[in-house]
């Protein structure tokens, strides 16, 4: 079986296309096989208000896509925008690998896959901006 697999933990929420789905009491798997659903890890999830820097900014937007907020046409093309943004900045090997599978991962539709690049760049962001302090 292919699609998306989930492990979640007691009473853990998810937002799945948009419906809030609350875990019970054990933990479980869930395979997501619908190709293309909007799932976010609502603990994982960015608040408007921390979304300060130019990688969380992305990473909200990749957010407000799958939580369908976002414009189904502008959405996109301001989370590619953004991914373009952030390879001016991040120039070593390593971040120019999660910028290309986020870059392919957003021109596929995969949202998901997009955000998973992404959200790995928010510690190098944080190291780069203490150096810049």
């Amino acid at each position: 079986m292919s699609g998306l697999v989930l492990k979640l933990a007691p009473h853990e929420r998810l937002l799945l296309n948009g419906a809030v789905i609350e875990n019970g009491d054990k933990r479980c798997r869930l395979n997501i096989v619908t190709p293309n659903a909007h799932v976010l890890r609502l603990k994982d999830a960015l608040h408007p208000e921390n979304a300060t820097t130019p990688v969380a900014r992305v990473c909200y937007v990749a957010q407000l896509i799958l939580s369908g907020d976002a414009d189904p046409v502008d959405g996109p093309a301001q989370l590619m925008r953004g991914i373009e943004q952030l390879s001016q900045v991040f120039r070593d090997s390593d971040s120019r690998s999660l910028l290309a599978a986020a870059t392919e991962a957003g021109r596929a539709g995969q949202t998901f896959q997009a955000l998973k690049a992404l959200r790995a760049l928010l510690p190098r962001e944080t190291r780069l901006m203490a150096t810049q302090a």
